[in-house]
Parts: structure tokens; sequence; C-alpha cells
């Protein structure tokens, strides 16, 4: 994978979904994965999920202020990518803070040794700006995906 290290240049606007309709985590995360699926970063939807969900059995992925980063390495990942997704009425979902969830950033990351270490810098990458109020504000107010895009660029 070519080195990346800006938040906003991984972010395809083909798969930020924002004002996603979503009443649950298993809808939103369906309708981003098939956004990944459509854009040619996934080979197979439901194996991918089942691999996301097999992460998510292992602990919250909800970090606290609104916003969840679920992810799981997948030999359903065709490239690496990431899908954005921002929800008008907040979801239930396991988190740090007991609160829902209302953003979204969900990994699509292959699972051999490369990828093993593509998807820790990916981690490191996002929690490092969603720890930021001022990223996190912009993205939960974002309007289209280069307002999502924006929210990233903040340093």
């Amino acid at each position: 994978m070519e080195e990346f290290f800006q938040a906003q240049d991984i972010i395809d606007p083909k798969t930020v979904l924002v004002h996603l309709e979503a009443h649950n985590k298993k809808e939103a995360l369906q309708k981003m994965a098939e956004a990944l699926r459509k854009t040619g970063y996934l080979k197979d939807t439901e194996k991918y999920l089942k691999d996301v969900y097999l992460r998510e059995s292992k602990g919250a992925t909800g970090i606290g202020g609104y916003i969840a980063i679920p992810h799981g390495k997948s030999s359903a990942v065709q490239k690496i990518g990431v899908a954005v997704a921002t929800l008008d009425e907040e979801i239930e979902w396991e988190t740090l803070d007991e609160h829902g969830v209302r953003g979204i950033v969900l990994f699509a990351v292959g699972d051999d040794d490369e990828a093993a270490q593509d998807h820790l810098k990916l981690l490191a990458l996002f929690a490092r700006k969603l720890g930021r109020e001022s990223v996190v504000t912009a993205l939960l107010n974002a309007d289209t995906a280069q307002d999502v895009q924006a929210a990233f660029s903040d340093n």
C-alpha cells in the first residue's frame, strides 16, 4: 500500500454517507458495507460483515463522543479503504461513554500481514483525529462528502 498520512486522502467521497437513515447498528453497517462493495473496496459484503461482527463481539468500537470506529480484518477486502457515515438520529451502540452513535468510520482492511500494519496505521490515524472535539463537531455537522473530508483535514 502506498503511504498515506492524511485522513482526508483515504476518505473516498463515494463511500461517505451523510444524513444516513439507519435505525440500528446492523442497518448502518449493512449500508456502509454496501457502499464499499459498490465502489470496489469489497469482494463480498456478507463475508466482510461477518468479520466486522466477529471483531465487534470482542469489545466496544464506540469510542465515545457519539463516534464508533468498527473494523475487522477480512479476506473479503479487495483494497484498503474507509466508509464514513453521519446520522441525524443517535443509534444504540456499545460505547465507552454509554452514549449512542451519530458518526461511524468503518475500516475495510485485508487479513494478510501487510494489511495488519495498514490496519494499525488507519486506527491510529483516525483515533488521533477523532480525539479532537473540533473534528467530531465538524463531522457530525457535515452535509456533504466534502464537509466530511474537510472535518478530517483539521490538524
